[in-house]
C-alpha cells in the first residue's frame, strides 16, 4: 500500500506547486495529498503488526480481516478454494442465520452479494500473506468440520507435526 500511495502523493504536491495551476487544480492537489497520506500511518502499522491473521484450534477458525470472532467448526457446511486474480481464498460456506450480513447494513449486504456473483462466499479466508498449500488447507478445514473433538485434537496434532 505505501508504494502505491507514494506516486499519488507526489501528483498532488506537483498539481499544488506547478506554476500553472489553477485554483481547482491545487484544491485537488491539497485533497488528494492529505487523502493518500493517511495511508502512510495506516501501511506502517500494518507492516510491523506481528498479530496472527489466521488461528486455528479445536473451536474453529479466525481470521482477522475476515471476521470478528471464531468461525465454529459446526456452523461450516463447506469449504473450497478460489483465485481471484491471482489472489488465493479458502470460502467458507455457513447457514443463512450465521451470515455476517444478517445482522449489518444493505451496503454490506450488496457487498456479500457482489462475493457471491464472483463464486465466493461471506467468509473467505485470504491466504496472500500465508506460506501454504491451499488445497491441503481446505481439505483440513472439510476434515475438522466433520470430526468429533478428539479426532480434531488429533488432526490438529498431525498438521502440526507435518509442518513443524
Amino acid at each position: 500500500m505505501y508504494l502505491l500511495t507514494v506516486p499519488l502523493i507526489v501528483c498532488g504536491i506537483w498539481l499544488i506547486t506547478r506554476a500553472d495551476s489553477s485554483e481547482t487544480d491545487r484544491i485537488m492537489g491539497w485533497i488528494g495529498t492529505c487523502f493518500f497520506s493517511l495511508a502512510i500511518p495506516i501501511s506502517i502499522y500494518h507492516l510491523f503488526d506481528k498479530r496472527p491473521q489466521v488461528i486455528i484450534n479445536e473451536i474453529g477458525i479466525f481470521d482477522r480481516t475476515t471476521h470478528n470472532e471464531f468461525i465454529n467448526w459446526e456452523i461450516i457446511n463447506d469449504a473450497y478454494p478460489i483465485n481471484i486474480h491471482g489472489q488465493h481464498f479458502i470460502c467458507l460456506s455457513v447457514p443463512e442465520d450465521f451470515k455476517p450480513s444478517k445482522k449489518k447494513s444493505s451496503l454490506y449486504k450488496g457487498f456479500a452479494k457482489l462475493n457471491e456473483m464472483v463464486g465466493a462466499q461471506e467468509l473467505n479466508i485470504q491466504l496472500g500473506h500465508l506460506d501454504i498449500n491451499t488445497i491441503i488447507l481446505t481439505e483440513f478445514i472439510i476434515a475438522m468440520t466433520h470430526a468429533d473433538k478428539n479426532k480434531k485434537k488429533k488432526l490438529i496434532k498431525n498438521v502440526l507435526n507435518h509442518h513443524s
